[in-house]
C-alpha cells in the first residue's frame, strides 16, 4: 500500500505535535513524583475524562471488536459491554472514596487499609504483579495490534513495527510524565474518533459493500447484526449475556474496569482537583466509552464480512503476513487499506494516536507502581525525588521492551482478553468489600490473588480443565467436557471465593488503630463498619465525620439509572444505524427519561455523601 505526500504530512505532523507537548511539559513533570505521576492533583474532570477515553481507544480494541463480530456477531461484545456496571459503580460509589484516600497510587491504599508486614508484602508484591505481569500483557496486546496494522497497511515486519512505535512513544512517555500523557490524550482522542468515524463511513459505502441498507441484508452479515444473543441458543445466551452480566462484571479484575476502582482509572481520579471532578470524569468516560464509540468499529467489522468473508480471503489478499498472526482481528486493518489518500493518512494518524495514548498511559501507570510501591518501599526508602523520577523513566523503557518481546510471540487480541479475565476471576468481591466490611484483611487479598491465579491455570490450561469444560483438538473439532464451557469462569470464582473467605476467618482482623485511621480518612459508611464505629465511640474516639446518610444505596440507584442511560444510548445508536426507527425512538425516549431521573438522584446524593 502506497502513501501519498498528504498522508505522510498528516502522520508526521501529528507525531511531531505530540513529541513537542511532551518536551514542553517535561521540566514541570520532572519536579517530583506527584507531578510525574499525578500532575500535582490539579486536573479538571473534562480533561481526565477525555484522557480515560483516549487510553481505552487502543489499537487492540477495534481488532478485538472485529474478532468478536466476525466470529459470533455483534452480541459477542457483551463480554466487555458488561463492564459498564463496574465502571458506573466506580463513578457513583468509589470515585469519592479514592479521592478522599489521597494516595499517590492505588497500591499505597494497602498500607492505609491494612497494617503490618502483610500489608507491606501485599503492596510490594501486587505492585510488581500488576505493574509488571498484567501491565506487560496489556501492553503486548496493544503492540500485537500495531504489528498487524503495520504488517497489512505498511508492509512492516513485526520487529520494525514495535521498534518504530515503541521508540517514539517511550521518548514521549518518559520525558512528559502524566501531565504530558493527559494533555496529548486530549489531542489523541479527537484524532482517533475522527479517523474511526471517517473510516467507517467510507468503508461501508465501498462499491462492493453497497452502503448500510445493502450491507445489513448481505448473507454474510444478516446473522451477525443482533445486539442480543439468540435466546433459543441456551449456550450462547448464558456465555455471552448471562455470565458477563451476572458474574463477570463484579468478580473479575480487568484493566480499566476494576471492581471497586483501581489501576489507571484510579490514577486519574487521584489526579483530579477534588471529589466532584473525580466523579464527573469517570462518568463522562463511561458515556463515551460504551455509549457511542463502539459503533464505528462494529460497522467496519460488518463491512469486512462482505469484502473478506473468512480468514483464507484475508491471507490471499495479504500473503506476506505470517501465519502465526492470522486471525479475524486482521480484517480491521485489511479494510483500512482501501481508504483514499488523505483519509488514509488521518486514519493511520488516529491509529498512531490510539497506540500512543494507551501505551503511554500503561507505561506511566506501571512505572508509578514500580517506583512508588516497590523501589521506594523495598530498595531505596530514602531515595530523592530526582532519583525516583529517573527510576520511573528507566522502568518506562524496560516495560516497553518486555511487552514488545511478548507481542512478537502472540497471535490474536482475543487470546489476551481471555488471559486477563481468567487471571482476575474471583478477585473482584474482595476489592469491593474491602471498602465496606471491616473484617477484610491483608490475608484476604493475598489469598484471593494466589487462589485466582492457581485455579485459573488449573481449570483453564491443564488436562483437568479440558476434562471438566471441554476443548478444541488440533483438527478444530470441539470435544465436550463434563460441564459446559461457560461454567469455567463461575467455577474459578466459586473456588477463589471459598478460599479467601476461609482465610479471612482463620486469620486475625486488622488492628483497631488501622481500621480507625482508614475509616476516619475515607468515611466509607454502611452496616459493615457498625461494630467498629460502636467500638470507637465506646472508647471516646470520634471517627465519623458529620451526620450525613450512607450514600451507597443512592449510589446503586444512580448506577442502575446510569446503566439504563448508557445502554439505551448504545442500542438507540445501533438501531438508528440499522434503520429500526420505532425501536430507536423508543430507546432514545427511555434514555432521556433515565437521564432526568439520574440528575434528580444525583442532586439528592450530593447532600447525603459522607
Amino acid at each position: 500500500m502506497k502513501l501519498s505526500l498528504l498522508d505522510y504530512s498528516i502522520i508526521f505532523g501529528f507525531f511531531a505535535l505530540t513529541l513537542i507537548v511532551g518536551i514542553v511539559v517535561s521540566k514541570r513533570s520532572g519536579k517530583n513524583t506527584t507531578e510525574y505521576f499525578l500532575s500535582g492533583r490539579s486536573m479538571p474532570w473534562w480533561l481526565l475524562g477525555f484522557s480515560m477515553v483516549a487510553t481505552t481507544f487502543s489499537t487492540d480494541t477495534p481488532n478485538l471488536v472485529t474478532d468478536f463480530v466476525r466470529s459470533d456477531g455483534v452480541s459477542k461484545n457483551w463480554e466487555w459491554w458488561a463492564f459498564l456496571l463496574t465502571g458506573l459503580s466506580t463513578v457513583f460509589i468509589y470515585a469519592k472514596l479514592w479521592r478522599k484516600s489521597n494516595v499517590l497510587t492505588d497500591m499505597e491504599f494497602y498500607e492505609l487499609r491494612y497494617g503490618g508486614k502483610p500489608a507491606r508484602f501485599l503492596r510490594g508484591f501486587r505492585s510488581l504483579y500488576l505493574g509488571l505481569f498484567f501491565n506487560i500483557i496489556t501492553l503486548a496486546a496493544v503492540n500485537l495490534a500495531a504489528i498487524k496494522i503495520g504488517g497489512i497497511m505498511l508492509g512492516l515486519s513485526p520487529l520494525q513495527t514495535v521498534l518504530i512505535g515503541g521508540i517514539i512513544t517511550v521518548i514521549f512517555s518518559a520525558i512528559g510524565g502524566f501531565r504530558g500523557v493527559v494533555y496529548t490524550d486530549f489531542i489523541l482522542f479527537f484524532t482517533a474518533i475522527v479517523g474511526a468515524v471517517g473510516a467507517a463511513y467510507y468503508l461501508v459505502n465501498l462499491p462492493e459493500v453497497g452502503g448500510i441498507s445493502k450491507m445489513i441484508t448481505h448473507e454474510n452479515v444478516a446473522g451477525k447484526l443482533s445486539i442480543l444473543p439468540d435466546f433459543s441458543d441456551t449456550e450462547a445466551l448464558i456465555s455471552i449475556l448471562i455470565i458477563p452480566l451476572a458474574v463477570q462484571w463484579w468478580s473479575s479484575w480487568y484493566p480499566g474496569s476494576e471492581p471497586g476502582g483501581g489501576g489507571y482509572i484510579a490514577q486519574r481520579m487521584l489526579a483530579a482537583k477534588n471529589e466532584n471532578h473525580a466523579i464527573a470524569s469517570t462518568f463522562f468516560f463511561n458515556i463515551l466509552h460504551y455509549g457511542l464509540r463502539p459503533w464505528p468499529w462494529i460497522l467496519v467489522a460488518l463491512a469486512s464480512l462482505v469484502v473478506f468473508p473468512d480468514i483464507a480471503s484475508i491471507h490471499e489478499a495479504f500473503p506476506n503476513i505470517e501465519e502465526s498472526k492470522l486471525g479475524h482481528d486482521l480484517a480491521y486493518s485489511a479494510m483500512l487499506t482501501k481508504l483514499p489518500s488523505g483519509l488514509l493518512g488521518l486514519v493511520l494518524a488516529s491509529l498512531g494516536a490510539a497506540y500512543m495514548s494507551t501505551i503511554s498511559t500503561q507505561l506511566n501507570w506501571g512505572s508509578s507502581y514500580i517506583v512508588n510501591d516497590f523501589y521506594k518501599q523495598t530498595i531505596r526508602k530514602n531515595a530523592s525525588e530526582k532519583e525516583l523520577v529517573n527510576i520511573g523513566r528507566l522502568s518506562t523503557v524496560l516495560l516497553m521492551v518486555a511487552s514488545a518481546i511478548m507481542a512478537l510471540l502472540l497471535t490474536n487480541a482475543a487470546q489476551l482478553f481471555g488471559i486477563l479475565l481468567m487471571f482476575g476471576a474471583g478477585t473482584g468481591l474482595v476489592y469491593i468489600l474491602r471498602w465496606f466490611w471491616w473484617r477484610i484483611n491483608a490475608w484476604s487479598e493475598i489469598s484471593v490473588m494466589f487462589a485466582a491465579a492457581i485455579s485459573s491455570l488449573v481449570l483453564t490450561l491443564s488436562p483437568l480443565g479440558d476434562y471438566l469444560f471441554g476443548y478444541t483438538d488440533t483438527s478444530g473439532t470441539e470435544v465436550a467436557g463434563v460441564f459446559p464451557g461457560w461454567a469455567n469462569l463461575p467455577s474459578i470464582v466459586l473456588v477463589t471465593t471459598i478460599v479467601w473467605l476461609v482465610v479471612t476467618f482463620m486469620t486475625k482482623p486488622e488492628k483497631k488503630e488501622v481500621l480507625y485511621d482508614f475509616y476516619k480518612k475515607t468515611q466509607p459508611g454502611g452496616p459493615g463498619w457498625k461494630s467498629i464505629i460502636d467500638q470507637a465511640r465506646a472508647e471516646n474516639v470520634n471517627i465519623v465525620d458529620g451526620k450525613q446518610k450512607w450514600s451507597v444505596p443512592s449510589g446503586i440507584l444512580a448506577m442502575i439509572l446510569g446503566c439504563i442511560l448508557v445502554y439505551c444510548c448504545m442500542f438507540a445508536t445501533g438501531n438508528w444505524i440499522y434503520g429500526n426507527y420505532p425501536l430507536a425512538i423508543g430507546l432514545t425516549i427511555v434514555m432521556i427519561i433515565s437521564g432526568i431521573l439520574l440528575a434528580v438522584v444525583w442532586n439528592r446524593m450530593k447532600d447525603d455523601i459522607l
